[in-house]
């Protein structure tokens, strides 16, 4: 029986692999996306979203508009020096036919959740501001979530956005904090395994190969491999988002270690800092599952060999 899977997101180059390998793959039925503020403006990462619906053919996965901004501090930069200032690498996707659904998306994924005879899979792959929300305002909607899946943090890694602090949780650390703190069944996927996971040019190639629609995914991928040239020395790109859509249909790819996880919401330079207690394994009710190791290698050929099928089947 496929998973029922919602994805909340801010695309940005690597929320739209992960979108895609989300409908590549037959194991979840991606029912709700949900948009939020994070590597560019709430608009723009809604019409990215339409967009890459649209593109592998499923205008019909309702789109809802999440939180403009963080919780309580306005979200200090965007990332459009990463992603292009649209999000998407500079690639300008056809237009979807499709509307936003009118219902705000913490109704839409409350309604959702309490609708759903099954457990349903919710990947966050942006800022938590909107599972914040939901936890604030439909608490009894929150707790049916079956899996929370956060592309977020770092244990061991430092941060990507500062010394200390990786993107989606220092964009709304208070959020995250909230999060983190309130016992829902969550996997939190952090630098420690998506900084080793690389797709290389040689993948890219591949589903570029496959189909029109790897040929733009592959288009919307250049800017990223641009910037890990010209910044890391790295020829290829860390797609974290889609790592975490791995875990999210495939759950137990990821090695995690339940862990007390704290969130640094102060206003120093640890702010948004994943504090990471890896003395000893937790047994709290509000410890997070902590991805710790990963099969890099057969992750990345999961996620090109599925796009491979996508591209070829659209």
């Amino acid at each position: 029986m496929r998973t029922p899977l919602v994805i909340d997101t801010d695309p940005g180059i690597d929320d739209a692999l992960a979108v895609l390998l989300a409908l590549a793959s037959p194991e979840v039925d991606l029912q709700l996306v949900t948009t939020v503020h994070g590597n560019v403006g709430l608009a723009q990462t809604t019409e990215n979203a339409l967009r890459v619906l649209h593109l592998a053919g499923r205008s019909d996965v309702p789109v809802a508009v999440g939180a403009r901004t963080s919780l309580v501090f306005p979200q200090p930069e965007r990332a459009g020096h990463v992603h292009g200032a649209a999000g998407l690498g500079g690639v300008v996707l056809p237009p979807s036919p499709a509307a936003v659904d009118p219902r705000p998306a913490v109704v839409a994924l409350a309604e959702l959740l309490l609708a759903s005879e099954q457990p349903v899979t919710v990947a966050a792959i942006g800022p938590l501001t909107n599972i914040a929300l939901l936890l604030g305002v439909y608490p009894e909607a929150a707790a049916r979530i079956g899996r929370l899946v956060v592309m977020g943090g770092s244990a061991t890694r430092g941060g990507n956005v500062t010394a200390a602090a990786e993107f989606n949780v220092w964009a709304d650390p208070e959020a995250a904090a909230a999060v983190f703190g309130a016992g829902l069944p969550t996997v939190l996927v952090g630098l420690d395994v998506t900084l080793p996971t690389v797709l290389t040019a040689a993948g890219i190639a591949r589903f570029a190969a496959a189909g029109p629609v790897g040929a733009q995914a592959a288009a919307v991928l250049q800017q990223y491999v641009d910037h890990a040239r010209s910044s890391y020395g790295v020829e290829g790109v860390v797609v974290h988002d889609a790592l975490a859509l791995t875990e999210a249909i495939v759950p137990g790819t990821l090695t995690a270690v339940r862990r007390d996880v704290v969130v640094d919401t102060g206003h120093g330079a640890g702010r948004g800092q994943t504090l990471v207690d890896r003395r000893t394994t937790s047994s709290s009710a509000t410890a997070v599952a902590v991805a710790e190791d990963v099969d890099s290698e057969a992750a990345v050929e999961f996620l090109v060999s599925r796009l491979c099928g996508l591209a070829e089947r659209t």
